[in-house]
């Protein structure tokens, strides 16, 4: 997995949309509620001894007759957060759910650091020792090389995951998975609505990017097949005709629905990444609502 130096380029035109203003203590492009002096500027107060004489606006001095300084916002880096499934069942598809995954950590993790944001890139079976990025661009090519070393196999508790996410402040954070775990596919579970509280409670800005391959998305295969779970091994058997790939698709888009809606509810964002859409299309068109524009 590598993204090529046009695409890159393309990439820095875009930033990062934050749900919140930031109270961090670094340096950096994000809007803090601190005042500070940075060229934005924000509001005027009363002079007080101490203040920098080079902030009194000496035209309201003239038309007042009282001393006046101007403030500016603060900018603080933002945290961005970027949680990764590496679970077995990403390692599907002719095109692997896992490469996809990979290429949209990247592309995010990139734009968090032409932000100047901090970047924490978390693989969610490990969660105690994630990829930190900070710097801006130069950082790069470490986390691509961090990301090329991850497998994709054994079983991930999402949930219990982002429920081990530090807390850093408010930010911005990406769950890439397939979500097919039992507390999401549960009808009668709130498995995603909890997850989306537990984040809005931690003020973070939340994105799910769900990952499916083409064929979970349109099943290409028709007759007696055996079906074996990557994770656990179990298999089932069974007989698919028309009517039983058009319960399973409907079941499918029950479910993509499902996370659509808590996301909205949320004010989260939730996107459907198809492993067959070209993937430039992908960040530029169907991640639109990701970036401010």
């Amino acid at each position: 997995m590598k993204l090529d130096g046009a695409f890159l380029e393309s990439l820095s035109r875009l930033k990062l949309s934050m749900g919140f203003r930031t109270s961090m203590n670094l340096s950096g492009n994000r809007k803090s509620f601190r005042k500070g002096s940075s060229a934005e500027f924000s509001d005027f107060r009363e002079y007080m001894p101490g203040d920098d004489i080079r902030r009194i606006d000496w035209n309201a001095y003239g038309r007042l007759d009282r001393l006046y300084v101007k403030e500016y916002m603060e900018e603080k880096e933002a945290t961005v957060s970027i949680l990764l499934d590496t679970s077995a069942s990403m390692d599907y598809g002719e095109k692997k759910k896992g490469e996809l995954a990979e290429r949209l950590a990247a592309a995010l993790a990139y734009l968090g650091l032409c932000g100047m944001d901090r970047v924490f890139v978390y693989e969610m079976r490990r969660m105690e020792s994630p990829f930190q990025a900070r710097g801006g661009k130069r950082a790069f090519p470490l986390l691509e090389d961090w990301l090329n070393r991850l497998s994709f196999d054994g079983v991930t508790d999402v949930c219990g995951a982002v429920r081990k996410l530090p807390s850093m402040g408010a930010g911005v954070t990406v769950v890439i998975s397939d979500f097919l775990q039992e507390e999401f596919v549960d009808e009668d579970g709130d498995a995603a609505a909890q997850l989306l509280r537990f984040l809005r409670y931690r003020r973070q800005k939340a994105v799910f990017l769900q990952v499916l391959a083409r064929e979970e998305i349109a099943v290409p295969m028709t007759g007696a097949a055996n079906l074996i779970d990557m994770e656990d091994k179990s298999s089932l058997r069974l007989t698919l005709d028309v009517s039983g790939k058009q319960t399973y698709e409907n079941a499918l888009a029950r479910f993509t629905e499902g996370l659509r809606a808590a996301c909205a509810k949320a004010g989260a964002a939730y996107a459907l990444c198809n492993t067959q859409t070209d993937f430039q299309k992908m960040i530029f068109q169907d991640l639109r609502m990701l970036y401010d524009i």
